[in-house]
């Protein structure tokens, strides 16, 4: 992850799909919460965004733009969150772009990213949010992805680290692959976050998940509550484990 532009990220996998123009107007609806959904004494916060963009997640790449563009532009009109992409694809390519605030660049190149064949680099993404909250904290990662082809053990001990470093992973999975589930309910557990289903025909409840994770990694648990949407309280009962997800 030695490449560091806003331009440039180090690789992330995603999956494409055309997004319903009815679930994106539902999608900016809910992301502009983020603009009005300001909570007293919250700080900037710093969330990583890591996409799987391996050749499987292709048909559904066009909604995961959609959703993730979205939140980009309502996340960079607050100025209270700093937005890392990383995604990986082809042959070891995993990248990695610099934290901004005005994630329009972040937004341009992510709908640029085409998907390519290869194993999931989950491992890598865990590896390099624990360095980037090493240097400065790092609030809160969101991963979507629809495979794990690594060793869970060894995912599982990066994943605990986090968690000891008070990093959330909130996974979103394309698919019901059983072994990816399994691996991304356990990330979820060691570190305190949360897992949910990726699904096209659930857009709007994707938008509101991702502008609640974006409220927390701004204002943590107090903002969630002093917002108190359903999105929210969901978010907070997945993150203290009170949901059966």
């Amino acid at each position: 992850m030695s490449e560091k532009t806003p331009a440039k990220p180090t690789t992330l996998p995603t999956e494409t799909q055309r997004s319903d123009p009815n679930a994106v107007a539902s999608f900016l609806k809910q992301a502009r919460a983020l603009g009005a959904g300001r909570v007293a004494g919250a700080s900037k916060g710093r969330l990583i965004l890591a996409l799987d963009a391996t050749m499987s997640r292709q048909p559904t790449w066009d909604l995961a733009c959609a959703l993730q563009a979205e939140m980009f532009d309502a996340v960079g009109k607050t100025g209270r969150l700093e937005v890392q992409l990383v995604y990986f694809r082809g042959f070891g390519e995993c990248r990695s772009s610099k934290f901004v605030s005005d994630t329009g660049k972040l937004k341009d190149l992510m709908v640029k990213i085409d998907c390519r064949g290869g194993h999931t680099q989950i491992g890598k993404v865990l590896s390099h949010a624990l360095t980037e909250t090493e240097a400065q904290k790092v609030n809160a990662l969101v991963y979507i992805g629809d495979a794990m082809e690594e060793e869970v053990d060894d995912l599982a001990e990066k994943a605990g680290r986090l968690g000891l470093k008070g990093v959330p992973v909130f996974l979103f999975q394309e698919g019901h692959d059983a072994s990816a589930e399994r691996a991304f309910k356990e990330i979820a557990r060691l570190t305190r976050g949360a897992w949910f289903r990726f699904d096209r025909n659930a857009a709007s409840t994707l938008a509101e998940l991702l502008s609640a994770i974006a409220i927390y990694a701004t204002g943590g648990y107090p903002a969630l509550e002093a917002r108190g949407r359903g999105a929210d309280r969901l978010l907070i009962e997945n993150m203290r484990g009170r949901s059966g997800s």
